[in-house]
């Protein structure tokens, strides 16, 4: 009999009658296929005999005609999993479901990745079917969010382990008078004592791993609760049938093994809690990235200027961003002009200027100008979005190695399982034949020590602390991939600013007397710029007492120029002192030699004349020189990348033992790196920061 399906599938590629005709056609051509293509819906409705074709093969033919069908990906969180088993199972699931292209179940991140035909399926139906298989998930929630779950569960896990280990605890020390002959309070050794203590804990606390096993045994599946819910009922049960022999014969010295179930399941749940305190502290980078948001936007709206929600605001809204705020999302300016602090993208500690038609970063600090500007991007289309994306793709991303460690974990619990038959049956047979007990205890070991959390963890755990940390310190990996294969790195490309130097301006240099560096000081603390921000540092280092200040003026491009008690201070460049006619006299040469060394230097001239220089640069960090020497030694070629010009980036090059320099913003997109160890090849090149 012909079993007859149904499916609507989006076809992207179409641009004419011509195209949607030439689909139909091939798909009306393979076997057990009737189909009709819309161009005007872009859909196809395909009827087909699932005996004789696949929702697979259409698709494919599709592709093969040069045409697309429309997939949507949905990312869930997952819940219930406990090891490797767990998430190779439901990855399997969902990989046979009926519309699903690709699915990626990590269990470190407690996620899944499902790319699906949204004309066969739906997030629900997905969702339905993993909970089909013993397990819960709903949409993924934000980072936030998900940490102040993980929060509670991590809370919840203490006091269970907690309440087990003080219920283990006095079984723990009978377990120390069989080895070391201790004495003890004989109620240590009575077998109901240990009874009451090992119940809660077997059937309370380790409930879980019951519950776990129940829904993987009914799905026709293995995973590590299996293994110990089998290991420590054994104990338990063996050990409340020697107890209760005791009843009748009094004189009878059982044979319990109380203990041993109860602190295998501690010692799980140790591990668990351990490992759930790894997981959360990752997420803490994704938390850490998500505080940097601006929450709220002033729009103007019907001529009016009102504050709403950064999700409120849509592309094309007019924003009004004030001194010292977050640039809300994404846009350029429109009106007005400023300096934007872009460290927090960028690194360079130093703002940029900020003209009309210049483009804006969300989350980016405007400094010192009260700008409009238009909104270009919102929410996940954003740079910061797009950052936190790569770190949580990077987290649920599995690496090769992974791939192998789960595929073995798929079948590793089943074999174990075999394994301890065959060591009870070999251990009562020809070991120590009729001796149940020593076979029972073998068996048991074979099974508790063998359960596969170190072989499904270890890889993604480590792969997820070590790109969470690496996000911390400003490394972004697109995947445990390139993770993986950093140990093939040839080339290191260093970022200058506060990568090889701290990232924060300080004074280098001042020529002038107290009173001018009072002056100074007093006049660049009504600037936010960075490198006011150094000269008053110093100048508080210096003991120097500040004064009010007058009247402030900020020169954009240029300086500043302030009065205070009378006095007009001018600071700032070259073209400055020219525009108000002050002579700076021998001041060019020591101004050049400054600029070699990679320093920012500002001339200062009170009531119109010279005072001196004060020189501002950001400073090395104390570690990078031995860092990049260290590089060195291990063989990989450094490099350094900044947006400086290219007498400052050689200045700083020299100073930590780099050779090879790439300098100048305007070439940075013309430029290739090519690493001189790959023989001209260009390379992958990972970006680093040294702490």
């Amino acid at each position: 009999m012909r079993k007859t399906n149904h499916a609507t599938l989006g076809i992207t590629g179409m641009t004419c009658a011509a195209c949607s005709n030439h689909i139909e056609k091939t798909l009306n051509k393979m076997d057990g296929v009737e189909a009709q293509v819309n161009l005007t819906t872009e859909k196809a409705t395909v009827d087909y005999d699932s005996e004789k074709t696949s929702i697979e093969d259409i698709t494919k033919k599709i592709e093969n005609v040069g045409y697309g069908v429309l997939m949507e990906k949905a990312e869930l969180d997952v819940f219930g999993m406990t090891c490797a088993a767990c998430s190779t199972r439901i990855e399997k699931v969902l990989n046979k479901q009926d519309g699903v292209k690709h699915a990626t179940v990590n269990l470190t991140t407690e996620t899944a990745s499902i790319e699906y035909n949204p004309g066969l399926t739906d997030t629900k139906a997905i969702i339905d079917k993993i909970k089909n298989v013993g397990y819960d998930a709903k949409p993924k929630a934000e980072a936030a969010e998900k940490q102040t779950h993980k929060e509670k569960e991590i809370k919840n896990m203490k006091m269970k382990l907690i309440v087990s280990t003080v219920l283990t605890a006095p079984l723990l020390i009978t377990m120390l008078v069989h080895l070391f002959n201790m004495t003890v309070p004989d109620i240590f050794m009575n077998p109901w004592f240990q009874f009451v203590l090992a119940t809660p804990v077997q059937f309370i606390i380790g409930w879980q791993f019951y519950v776990g096993a129940y829904k993987n045994l009914k799905n026709g599946g293995a995973n590590m609760d299996v293994l110990v819910a089998l290991g420590t009922s054994a104990a338990y049960f063996y050990s409340f049938y020697e107890a209760f022999r005791t009843i009748d014969n009094p004189a009878y010295m059982p044979h319990l093994y109380f203990e041993t179930s109860a602190v295998i399941i501690t010692l799980i749940l140790f591990g668990k809690y351990l490992e759930a305190r790894a997981k959360s502290q990752t997420t803490n980078a994704l938390s850490s990235l998500l505080n940097l948001q601006a929450k709220e936007a002033r729009v103007i709206r019907n001529g009016e200027e009102i504050m709403i929600s950064v999700e409120e605001v849509v592309v094309g809204d007019r924003l009004i961003v004030k001194p010292g705020e977050k640039i809300p999302v994404d846009g350029r300016v429109v009106k007005g002009r400023t300096s934007v602090d872009e460290s927090m993208i960028t690194g360079e500690s130093i703002p940029i200027e900020k003209e009309v038609d210049a483009s804006l970063i969300g989350s980016t600090i405007n400094k010192n100008g009260s700008i409009e500007m238009e909104t270009t991007k919102v929410g996940k289309d954003t740079a910061l979005a797009s950052i936190i994306k790569i770190v949580e793709d990077a987290q649920g991303s599995k690496a090769p190695i992974q791939r192998l460690a789960d595929v073995i974990s798929g079948y590793f619990v089943p074999i174990v399982v075999v394994i301890a038959i065959l060591t009870f049956i070999v251990w009562i047979t020809f070991v120590q034949p009729g001796q149940f007990e020593p076979a029972l205890v073998a068996a048991i070991a074979v099974l508790v020590i063998a359960c596969p959390c170190a072989l499904g963890l270890a890889t993604p755990t480590s792969i997820m602390v070590g790109t969470g940390k690496a996000a911390e310190s400003g490394i972004l990996f697109k995947g445990g991939e390139h993770l993986e294969r950093t140990h093939q790195l040839e080339a290191i490309v260093l970022d200058k600013t506060g990568t090889i130097t701290k990232g924060k301006p300080e004074v280098t240099n001042f020529t002038g007397d107290e009173e001018t560096l009072q002056l100074l000081a007093s006049a660049e603390k009504g600037s936010e710029h960075p490198l006011a921000e150094a000269i008053v540092a110093y100048a508080t280092e210096q003991d120097i007492d500040l004064v009010e200040v007058d009247d402030f003026n900020a020169i954009p491009g240029h300086g500043i120029e302030a009065t205070i008690s009378g006095n007009n201070i001018l600071v700032g460049n070259r073209k400055l002192m020219q525009d108000h006619q002050i002579e700076v006299g021998g001041a060019e040469q020591e101004l050049v030699d400054y600029e070699v060394e990679g320093k920012t230097a500002m001339l200062i001239a009170v009531d119109g004349q010279y005072r001196g220089i004060v020189a501002v640069a950001d400073t090395i960090k104390e570690t990078a020189p031995q860092a990049i020497r260290e590089l060195k030694e291990q063989g990989l070629e450094v490099i350094m990348l900044t947006g400086d010009n290219e007498r400052t980036a050689q200045a700083i090059a020299k100073q930590v033992g780099i050779d090879q320099v790439i300098a100048h913003r305007c070439c940075l997109k013309k430029k290739r790196i090519r690493s001189k160890k790959s023989k001209g090849r260009v390379k992958r090149l990972q970006w680093l920061e040294m702490g």
